[in-house]
């Protein structure tokens, strides 16, 4: 009903601007024109943007950090105790240590990845990036102080060490970076670079950790010599020079993965895990003295799995193996190993933290009682020697943290003058929490970082026992709701009204009620990590509903750990959804070397619980989806494997009879990177069970329909693009403003291919334009034919495109302009050209109810069209509503990490530089060399979605409005509108107001009619 009186509004002033619309009232009275045309221009509210203090109503952004590696503490002096984190994304950050708010954070590049971290006289953030890159922060805001570049070895350990000398007397202590062979002094002011020397070239040592003796102006180098030995040097901090090489060989060949270094001793493990070598660091000593110790002789059961747990223990080591870890002390005059404490299950190490002089503190995490909502952990402080325990406490955490990964521990003196510690953990799904005397203090939800793909689902009926069809209320209830608010406003209302009305605003008002809503908005995201969480958001305000790591996708000791790769709708109950949930299917991936191959889950998604899984015997190289549903409303999949059989799921009698009437319509295809080739393939007859090993599914042969070979030596695959299977299209035909029909070519098979130049395909500006040549292919993958082929002279990748109904848009790099371009493919299916008349388009060969085939002859007309743009894409996607009336924006994700939403008009391919009036009333628009862009069409406003990979549009239930979800590193979410809100009012709308208007309106035109009518009888009089 809201709706309707919205269309009446709009229809007040689209009858105001017809030719004449005012003439009858304007016979009533001038006076009621001036009225009804105040009340017209008052009701209207058009808006082509929104106020500053509009921004969060609609839309939420949210920051993230990505899985912890690096951390230090800063909590000495007056200022704010913060920690400084570097992540596996790639990310440097300052958290409130009391709130793990963000003070500053900085995203580096993707392939910049932060080596080493460290705080520096209190005020200086030391990050050591790619091997080679050091960088100097200004702690409290963030500030770039100072880059360096150095020599480095990449691919052996990089490490950064705060040297206790000043080498160029400016009052700051310098930095040693060493990787691999190269050791380099920079000065810890400005970042000059101070001396540097090879290691390898002047003693043939590849250097692994440095250790800082009590002596000011000495260092030790460790590393390994060769491949089965050790080496010590010793190292000059003022001028770099390397003397008294000590070198020990063993036996047996070493790891290179861990070495465990102390001012004392280095310990390193054989690589086929059977020995332990200790080797003791005397620098007094003439050479270097190796004692090695049998792994077996310390482990009753050593496993497959063997490690060091942490490289940075004082006086002692962790040696992890399957399900037991084990505390070994080592004598640092001896080199013998003791065992200190055996301990089974999941344990985690921190780093040896100084304390006071000598003394140090270690953290031990071990996993104690696995629940239903949380998991307990011991924490232990160990001291130095690991003999005494100096604190235990039992923590918390909620299940879907899963076990403790990793932890950084701090010291802080008590009002008694003691030492407490607190420790920062990584869980298994990424989240960090901080741990305080036994309680979890702050918790930051890292792990949606990393979301690897994402769906949605609706919220469950706000009323129990209520059909769908009558979730919105009913015309008597929403008259007897104004017709309260009327009284309200007219202080007629009853206390009883009253409260009533307010409760109604309240729930129109709140976002976040978990259930749907008569717009559509109220939905849930559901999206999958890396880690194997997946997460349910409210896309009021972006809250956790629920989370669950799934079960069946970790790791557990002796089995494969899996990585997760598809999020699939599996059951949206439409006839049931008062008694059954949604359910999505999650599709993991295993690690290589186990019989298991790859791992099914299903997930009720309002619950937030594993309902079933399944271990696969095969890898899932392929998701096919059936648009076929069972009884259950689940929905038909076909899981294609290695040797290209289908599987499907789920494995009933009914789903199968559903298949096989269907099967001859089901069709997939490949692309072959490697060989630079597509290949399709078709459905055949059910496997007999009896002949195969695997038996999960029903399993149906495959056979190969076409193959499309690209020429490998000028053409490279860089961009395959298809429709969305949901996408849903109004209309087929387009009119023309001389009253002429186009007809789309709307064929769901539809895959856009791009191929460009092999040489530097993917790197901007660095190919030769004579070389390079961008290819565009638009392939029916049912019938292998190709449909349209356009090429593009001097154009180079990487190649973003997006395709829906019946157009393409993509987006590449002109090398002889510098700059970039996008163009734009329209296909219009010629054949259909005869079916012009109303009685031939429903009746006709090529109506809408008529099946379209792949291989039935066509004649196609591809209009296109190219214009400069100004941005980099990271990616592109395109608005989707409920029935595909409302215009299509183009969504794009640009270099700055920010959503740009452009008008699918700006890239007709029929824009002209002088368009004729009739086509300026289509809403055509002139032709321009580039695209413009309006700084009004930034979704994002000046948000910033870091490391943005993906967008994700969720049609309404209002067909004016398309969701939009772009996730990165942080997540943003918003509406938008690409035709304007043509079909509903604002929640701020006075219905009170317009009710009263229109009475007065009809009062006013009876009043004048009647003094009209005794006018004129009064005249007849005279």
């Amino acid at each position: 009903m809201r709706h309707w009186i919205g269309c009446f509004v709009k229809g007040i002033r689209i009858f105001g601007e017809a030719r004449g619309g005012w003439m009858v009232v304007a016979m009533a009275s001038p006076r009621l024109l001036l009225l009804v045309v105040a009340v017209a221009l008052f009701l209207s509210s058009p808006c082509h943007a929104i106020y500053e203090d509009q921004v969060g109503v609609r839309d939420w952004h949210q920051q993230y950090i990505g899985r912890v590696k690096h951390a230090v503490f800063q909590t000495q002096g007056a200022g704010r105790k913060r920690v400084v984190v570097a992540t596996e994304e790639n990310a440097l950050a300052s958290l409130n240590l009391r709130t793990g708010e963000i003070y500053w954070r900085h995203v580096f590049g993707a392939t910049d990845s932060i080596d080493a971290l460290e705080v520096s006289m209190g005020k200086y953030v030391i990050t050591l990036s790619k091997g080679h890159i050091v960088r100097a922060w200004h702690l409290p805001d963030g500030a770039l102080l100072w880059e360096t570049r150095i020599h480095a070895n990449l691919g052996f350990n990089l490490g950064l060490v705060k040297m206790p000398v000043d080498i160029d007397d400016d009052k700051i202590n310098d930095l040693l970076v060493f990787s691999g062979s190269f050791l380099t002094a920079i000065s810890g002011a400005d970042g000059t670079l101070l001396w540097q020397v090879d290691a390898a070239a002047s003693k043939n040592i590849f250097i692994e950790k440095v250790v800082l003796p009590t002596e000011e102006s000495k260092a030790y180098g460790v590393g390994f010599y060769g491949i089965n030995g050790l080496a010590l040097v010793e190292i000059d901090l003022k001028t770099g020079d390397l003397s008294e090489l000590k070198t020990a060989e063993t036996a047996g060949i070493l790891s290179t993965d861990h070495l465990h270094v102390t001012k004392d001793f280095a310990v390193a493990l054989h690589s086929d895990a059977e020995n332990l070598v200790v080797a003791l660091i005397n620098p007094s000593s003439e050479s270097l003295t190796l004692v090695e110790t049998p792994v077996r002789s310390l482990l009753t059961n050593p496993g497959t799995t063997l490690k060091l747990l942490s490289t940075k223990l004082e006086g002692a080591i962790s040696l992890s193996s399957d399900d037991q870890t084990v505390i070994l002390a080592v004598d640092s005059s001896s080199g013998k190993l003791s065992l200190v404490e055996r301990l089974t299950g999941a344990v985690t190490v921190s780093d040896s933290l100084s304390v006071l002089d000598e003394k140090h503190a270690t953290a031990m995490i071990e996993f104690s009682v696995e629940g239903n909502a949380q998991n307990v952990f011991n924490l232990r402080v160990h001291g130095t020697d690991f003999s005494d325990e100096i604190q235990k406490e039992t923590v918390k955490l909620p299940s879907h943290r899963g076990l403790v990964q990793k932890v950084f521990l701090n010291a802080y003196v008590r009002t008694d003058r003691s030492h407490g510690f607190r420790a920062l953990v990584v869980g298994e799904d990424d989240s960090l929490s901080l741990l305080q005397q036994g309680e979890v203090v702050w918790t930051r939800e890292d792990g949606l970082a990393s979301i690897v793909e994402a769906t949605t689902a609706e919220l469950p009926l706000e009323r129990d026992g209520v059909s769908v069809a009558e979730v919105e209320h009913d015309l008597a209830e929403w008259l007897k709701g104004h017709i309260m608010k009327l009284k309200a406003t007219l202080f007629l209302a009853t206390p009883d009204e009253l409260a009533a009305v307010q409760k109604a605003r309240l729930n129109l008002a709140d976002k976040t009620k978990p259930t749907r809503d008569h717009n559509g908005f109220r939905k849930l995201l559901l999206v999958l990590t890396k880690s194997g969480k997946i997460s349910a958001l409210h896309t009021g305000d972006g809250h956790v509903v629920w989370s669950l790591l799934v079960p069946s996708l970790r790791a557990s000791y002796g089995g494969p750990a899996f990585v997760p790769r598809k999020l699939l709708q599996w059951q949206v109950p439409h006839q049931h959804a008062l008694d059954e949930n949604p359910v999505v299917l999650i599709i993991a991936q295993a690690d290589p070397g186990y019989d298991v191959k790859s791992a099914l889950s299903w997930v009720d998604a309002h619950k937030g619980t594993e309902l079933q899984s399944v271990k696969l015997s095969f890898p899932v190289m392929r998701v096919v989806s059936i648009p076929l549903t069972d009884s259950s409303e689940q929905r038909l999949h076909l899981l294609i494997d290695n040797l290209r059989r289908g599987h499907l799921f789920p494995a009933t009698e009914e789903s199968l009879a559903l298949f096989l009437k269907y099967k001859e319509n089901a069709y997939f295809y490949e692309v072959d990177d490697a060989d630079q080739k597509m290949h399709g393939y078709g459905m055949k007859d059910l496997v007999d069970p009896n002949l195969v090993d695997i038996k999960e599914g029903y399993v149906f042969e495959t056979e190969k329909l076409w193959s499309i070979v690209f020429p490998s030596e000028t053409e490279a695959i860089t961009a395959v693009v298809t429709r969305r299977p949901d996408e849903v299209s109004h209309t087929q035909t387009k009119v023309l403003p001389n009253r002429d029909v186009l007809f789309k070519y709307l064929n769901k098979n539809l895959v856009f291919v791009a191929t460009v130049t092999p040489k530097n395909k993917d790197v901007v500006g660095t190919a030769n334009p004579e070389d390079s040549t961008l290819v565009a292919y638009l392939i029916d993958t049912v019938s292998g034919r190709i449909l349209h082929r356009i090429s593009h002279p001097n154009m180079q990748g990487p190649v973003h495109a997006v395709v829906s109904e019946n157009w393409v848009v993509y987006h590449y790099f002109n090398l002889r302009q510098r700059r970039y371009e996008m163009s734009v493919l329209e296909i219009y299916d010629q054949s259909r050209l005869p079916d012009k008349g109303v009685v031939q388009l429903m009746l006709g060969q090529h109506n809408s109810s008529v099946p379209i085939s792949s291989y039935s002859p066509i004649n196609l007309e591809v209009k296109g069209q190219s214009y400069y743009f100004t941005f980099t894409l990271k990616s592109m996607a395109v608005t989707s509503t409920a029935k595909g009336i409302t215009a299509k924006q183009l969504l794009l994700g640009t270099v700055t990490d920010q959503v740009l939403a452009l008008d699918k008009r700006l890239f007709d391919p029929r824009r002209t530089p002088t368009p004729t009036p009739a086509e300026l009333e289509e809403g055509l628009l002139p032709l321009t060399d580039s695209i413009p862009i309006n700084p009004q069409s930034y979704l994002t406003h000046s948000y910033q979605v870091e490391g943005l990979r993906g967008m994700l549009t969720i049609p309404a239930r209002l067909e004016s409005t398309s969701l939009v979800f772009a996730y990165g590193l942080d997540l943003f979410y918003t509406h938008t509108a690409p035709s304007k809100i043509y079909d509903s009012l604002t929640e701020d709308f006075s219905y009170a107001l317009l009710l009263i208007t229109i009475i007065a309106l009809l009062v006013a035109i009876v009043v004048t009619y009647v003094l009209s009518e005794r006018r004129e009888l009064a005249e007849k009089w005279k």
